[in-house]
């Protein structure tokens, strides 16, 4: 069984908020969640952590999310298209 992946450029609204999981996907939800950043939670908790990548937005005592907008410039600083 071969398995497709799935790079294509994604569509980032202008003024939204990403919780993590739509940011590095989800293969095991249903529908699965496809990933904007092909890395793993890890990694991209780490970067956050080292400000390689942007700082979330708390939203709550126990939840955060990234803006749109940051997203799409690391995207375009690592040289990707959105």
């Amino acid at each position: 069984m071969a398995t497709q992946s799935n790079h294509q450029p994604h569509h980032l609204q202008e003024c939204a908020l990403l919780r993590l999981w739509q940011i590095i996907g989800n293969p095991k939800a249903n529908p699965p969640i496809p990933a904007i950043l092909p890395i793993g939670r890890t990694t991209f908790l780490n970067g956050v952590k080292s400000g390689k990548y942007p700082k979330p937005v708390k939203l709550g005592e126990r939840s955060v999310a990234w803006r749109s907008e940051d997203i799409r410039a690391l995207i375009e600083s690592m040289g990707g298209a959105v």
